[in-house]
């Protein structure tokens, strides 16, 4: 059965979606079978594929109105495929406040899907909404991607808050998979100093691999490409599939 990792921080500008599309394509680059679910309103994983949501998606899936395998879509990555979502996901938030058992909605969407890959990964919207409590639900950990700035723990209490909250409530088995720290400029003082900051927080829960302020990262999503495609030999691609590598060793049986 797939393990299911949401990649999630309520703070935006951190490199959520960079690192869940990147992570999710070097993962499958790797030879595992990957999924990714859009569940950003914004969308930007699925275009960061190249993905334009034109049929089902992952509003429906959520509402019942379809199955999540019906709106599931190959990309150009071999192995990798994406539920898409688009800007309608936002009004989900309120059509599911009414119904019941609505933390679980993802959770049974994903169920039927499960055994057909070997990680699935959700791109959370940068909220601590209905639509993340649905990710952390369905999820068996979650992966915090953390800016190396000024106020990168920021909002991290928050988010744990709410992991705390799930663990107490639907989802008693939900884990920390790891924390990721993102646009490291390993020049500065202050991207070192932020590094060490978080691994005294979070210890030995902080991949060893950071991933590095890079240009080409940047420029991927707007070429609908992950990172390993569109440069293979840049910082951006040598950082997620080294990630990769890490996701899959704390994973091995």
């Amino acid at each position: 059965m797939g393990k299911i990792i949401c990649v999630a921080n309520q703070k935006g500008g951190v490199g959520k979606t960079t690192t869940a599309v990147n992570l999710a394509a070097c993962l499958a680059e790797k030879g595992k079978r990957t999924l990714l679910i859009d569940m950003d309103p914004q969308g930007n994983a699925s275009s960061g594929l190249n993905i334009r949501a034109e049929k089902k998606t992952v509003y429906e899936a959520l509402l019942a109105e379809c199955t999540l395998e019906s709106a599931i879509e190959k990309t150009r990555v071999k192995r990798l495929a994406v539920a898409p979502s688009d800007i309608r996901l936002a009004g989900a938030e309120l059509e599911l406040a009414g119904l019941e058992r609505r933390e679980y909605r993802l959770r049974a969407a994903v169920e039927p899907v499960r055994g057909q890959y070997d990680f699935i990964l959700i791109d959370c919207p940068p909220s601590l909404g209905l639509l993340t409590i649905n990710a952390l639900t369905a999820a068996q950990s979650v992966l915090i991607p953390i800016q190396c700035e000024y106020y990168a723990l920021e909002g991290v209490t928050a988010l744990m808050n709410t992991v705390q909250r799930v663990k107490r409530g639907p989802n008693p088995a939900l884990d920390i998979e790891g924390v990721a720290l993102t646009m490291l400029d390993g020049r500065t003082n202050l991207g070192l100093q932020v590094a060490a900051e978080v691994k005294k927080h979070f210890k030995n829960k902080v991949f060893s691999t950071p991933v590095p302020r890079n240009v080409r990262l940047g420029e991927a999503p707007s070429h609908g490409l992950p990172i390993h495609l569109y440069d293979p030999h840049s910082a951006g691609t040598a950082a997620y599939r080294a990630l990769a590598e890490e996701v899959i060793a704390r994973n091995r049986a």
